[in-house]
């Protein structure tokens, strides 16, 4: 396996232990795991303002430390449920959340993060996986609140349409891809890609993929399309590009992304 090195956004959230979960069960063959807890001040006021109290700065600065060392204590309590070892690695880093997790997955072939969706989070732990995507120029593999990491069924799906972040995609996921065993190429509609499916499926086919192509209709839409194949066939992993179109029209419109995010019941890898 060519990933090595995984870095994990741990904020103790319920979605955050999934993905650290999943983190650890793509690291059995030997890879390192690092959770990353990124957080910002998230004070209402400024406590270091002459004007605030000595001892309310005292309760801001202690009710901070205490969210902290409550996701670290659920970390600790999760640890030996991984069987890691030395492997497994701990991190608290300070800054804007995403951002920090955006420069420090630079140096990590991998990072997981969980989709919080209508969790409840605290504001300064909150993750941001879209965004975080855009910013680090590294994969980016998001996992769903209470997906079982070890419901592993060797058979991946890789949306295909020719552009930019496909192909990104699809070479950010090859050391994932050759372990699952086999690769589903899906085309969405009837129009013919930029690139050939089948300069594709040779490439895979020299990484010693075993890829099938299929192509679904596009009737319902882009996102509800590849999600309807994620619920019907199952696969373990959905690979895709992140954002061909600009952030704003994206946030504006829904934007295929977004829409498989929210609402994908497996994993997905996304690539910008």
């Amino acid at each position: 396996m060519s990933v090595h090195n995984i870095l994990v956004a741990f904020n103790g959230s319920d979605s955050s232990v999934s993905a650290l979960k999943y983190a650890a069960s793509l690291a059995k063959g030997g890879a390192h795991v690092t959770a990353l807890l990124a957080h910002s001040k998230h004070e209402a006021v400024n406590s270091n303002a002459a004007w605030v109290p000595a001892k309310a700065r005292e309760i801001i600065a202690q009710a901070n430390a205490d969210i902290l060392s409550g996701i670290q204590a659920r970390f600790e309590e999760i640890r030996p449920q991984l069987s890691l070892g030395d492997r497994l690695h701990f991190e608290q880093v300070s800054g804007r959340v995403d951002a920090v997790l955006s420069e420090t997955a630079r140096k990590y072939d991998l990072l997981v993060v969980g989709h919080d969706g209508a969790e409840e989070v605290d504001e300064h732990v909150s993750i941001h996986p879209d965004r975080i995507a855009l910013m680090s120029g590294r994969p980016v593999l998001i996992v769903p609140k209470g997906h079982d990491a070890d419901a592993r069924h060797a058979h991946a799906a890789l949306a295909w349409d020719g552009s930019r972040a496909s192909a990104r995609a699809l070479s950010d996921s090859l050391g994932l891809l050759e372990d699952q065993g086999r690769v589903t190429v899906l085309t969405v509609g009837d129009e013919p890609t930029p690139r050939p499916v089948a300069d594709v499926m040779t490439h895979l086919a020299r990484h010693n993929v075993d890829a099938t192509h299929e192509a679904i209709p596009a009737d319902p839409g882009i996102a509800r399309a590849l999600i309807s194949y994620c619920n019907e066939t199952d696969p373990c992993l959905l690979v895709m590009g992140a954002y061909e179109h600009s952030k704003f029209r994206e946030d504006f419109l829904g934007g295929v992304t977004a829409r498989v995010l929210r609402d994908a019941p497996i994993p997905v890898l996304l690539s910008h």
